[in-house]
């Protein structure tokens, strides 16, 4: 804590308390906004990891029936079966205000609603188990797409705590002490300088009585 470099002068005292109950107003505003910042970002780590466990598994599901796939299918056959995809994704990426953090959302729009539009290839001559990777694959992939929305939001949510964080420490630990221990100090000074004029007074009063009656 340290003293503010001013003149101890009423005019000087009222600015600093006004700074001194903006200071304070700012600080509680920054804890509530760190506190709803900080509930919001547990509440998205622990959707993370629920959509993580979920990803995870869907794609180690897909890796075997693949491993499958390609263990009693040709190379050739495989790769022309996956040749020309049927179905298309658009994204659209927008941004979301969130407690002044602009995080992303990912709104993904695929060219059919169609269960059988993710299959590329007809069923006579492959094998059953490349229809179960492709499935777990287009289910796995919004999932994906939420993970990396979640991941990035959280990523900013981080930083703007960890900013919000360092704010409400200097307003706590450095501002509004030194407003309060300069705040102290010009009122001891100007209640030390009222007490040296009435003083003075008292002596000048002394002084004139004595002229005038000459005692």
């Amino acid at each position: 804590m340290a003293r503010l470099n001013v003149n101890p002068t009423r005019m000087e005292l009222g600015n600093l308390k006004k700074k001194l109950a903006s200071a304070r107003r700012g600080h509680k505003l920054l804890k509530d906004k760190r506190d709803e910042l900080m509930r919001r970002f547990m509440d998205m780590v622990r959707e993370n990891q629920k959509l993580r466990t979920e990803v995870e598994a869907l794609i180690k599901e897909a890796n075997a029936h693949m491993a499958i796939a390609g263990s009693v299918m040709q190379t050739a056959q495989l790769e022309t079966a996956l040749m020309l995809p049927k179905q298309e994704l658009s994204l659209d990426i927008h941004e979301q205000n969130v407690m002044s953090v602009k995080i992303p959302v990912f709104d993904a729009k695929f060219r059919t609603a169609d269960e059988g539009g993710i299959y590329s290839y007809g069923t006579a001559f492959t094998s059953c188990d490349l229809d179960d990777a492709v499935k777990a694959l287009s289910e796995v992939f919004p999932k994906l797409l939420k993970l990396a929305e979640i991941e990035k939001s959280c990523q900013l949510m981080a930083d703007e705590i960890e900013k919000t964080r360092r704010r409400v420490n200097a307003l706590e630990h450095i501002m509004i002490p030194d407003y309060e221990d300069t705040i102290k100090y010009i009122t001891m000074k100007l209640s030390e300088n009222e007490r040296s004029n009435t003083t003075s007074l008292m002596k000048v009063k002394d002084m004139v009585l004595k002229r005038a009656h000459n005692y």
